[in-house]
């Protein structure tokens, strides 16, 4: 089984059950921001970059992060990254070929969280560290 298609369904999932059951509340020590501004490909390539600081994680941690323009309703997965959860501040970039709407430079806005899959009974259930969102600008790469 290849490992991408299984990580983006579960970083999918996590960013779906995010949004249902509302934002995450960070510890004072967490925080994850999102840059002013995206680069969008030709092709539709999409690069989000920001900066994230986590402590306390026992399993592995991503950043995720979605993007929308145009409908608040609609949101774009774009990528996940692996973090490091030592109480350091790190930047972290994000990085999806969308195919499933034309995207164009400009405004849009971008939800970035800090999920961790903690083992529960040997099944891997997502902790929310941290989330951030901001107004930025898609820009031609």
């Amino acid at each position: 089984m290849r490992v991408r298609p299984l990580l983006a369904a579960a970083l999918g999932s996590a960013a779906l059950l995010c949004a249902a059951v509302g934002p995450a509340v960070a510890a004072p020590d967490e925080s994850v921001t999102v840059d002013p501004a995206g680069r969008l490909a030709a092709d539709g390539t999409v690069t989000l970059t920001g900066t994230y600081t986590c402590t306390g994680a026992t399993g592995p941690v991503f950043i995720s992060s979605s993007l929308s323009q145009g409908s608040p309703n609609y949101r774009h997965g774009i990528g996940g990254t692996r973090a490091v959860c030592d109480g350091a501040e790190h930047r972290w970039a994000n990085t999806s070929k969308v195919t499933s709407e034309k995207l164009e430079p400009g405004a849009a806005h971008v939800e970035a969280t800090i999920m961790e899959l903690r083992s529960s009974g040997g099944l891997p259930l997502p902790t929310f560290h941290a989330t951030g969102q901001r107004d930025i600008t898609l820009s031609e790469a």
